[in-house]
């Protein structure tokens, strides 16, 4: 094993064990939640007017409350990869995803052909990726794409470390929109906006939507 996929390993263990079921259970998948993130997503989807996407992947969808959203207002076909146990069996216990959709996997290796989603996101993930390791998840998100690229994520003008709950190394900001921009020459900004954690559940994050050029 390489030092990157050792490196790799240890950042999904972290998330699959205590810590990682700590944080599903503060991510409780309320109504309240589920009505505030539904606030957010319209807006994004809004911007996909004309053209919705048929089928959606979630890139760690924990208990799956941007999923649950979206099933209030679209029929798309929608899949998700989660590392951590206990909140993929939350998704498929609620109803929200059957077993096969609702994959464990990580960014930096998603288990589908090239090209097979319509759109594919990341809500407050790539945050918790290792700068080293942030292009090869962003490949990842963008091969398996065949339309949308979107991410709503904490936004710094340049790329910064903030301690997490008391661990180094877990969250990370940046211009993640750009980052994107820069690293495919065939991605197109459609929009981008902020949703504000009072109003939106969302927590205080930027959002970036592209499309493959000729998509």
């Amino acid at each position: 094993m390489s030092a990157d996929d050792h490196r790799t390993t240890q950042v999904t263990e972290f998330w699959s064990s205590d810590f990682g079921n700590e944080y599903t259970v503060r991510n409780a998948a309320t109504e309240e939640a589920i009505q505030l993130r539904l606030r957010g997503l319209v807006r994004i989807w809004d911007a996909m007017r004309g053209d919705p996407p048929a089928s959606i992947l979630e890139c760690g969808c924990n208990v799956g409350i941007n999923l649950r959203a979206f099933r209030r207002f679209t029929q798309a076909e929608l899949h998700a990869v989660e590392p951590n146990r206990k909140a993929r069996e939350s998704v498929v216990a609620d109803g929200i995803l059957p077993a096969e959709r609702v994959r464990d996997a990580t960014l930096e290796q998603l288990p589908f052909d090239d090209a097979t989603m319509d759109l594919v996101f990341t809500a407050g993930v790539l945050i918790h990726v290792p700068p080293d390791r942030l292009e090869r998840a962003c490949r990842e998100v963008h091969r398996v794409s065949r339309k949308y690229v979107l991410a709503l994520e904490y936004f710094s003008r340049n790329p910064e470390a903030i301690r997490y709950r008391g661990q180094d190394n877990l969250l990370f900001k940046r211009d993640f929109g750009s980052f994107y921009l820069d690293l495919f020459s065939d991605l197109v900004p459609v929009a981008e906006g902020f949703l504000w954690r009072r109003t939106t559940g969302h927590d205080d994050v930027t959002w970036w939507l592209f499309r493959k050029r000729g998509a």
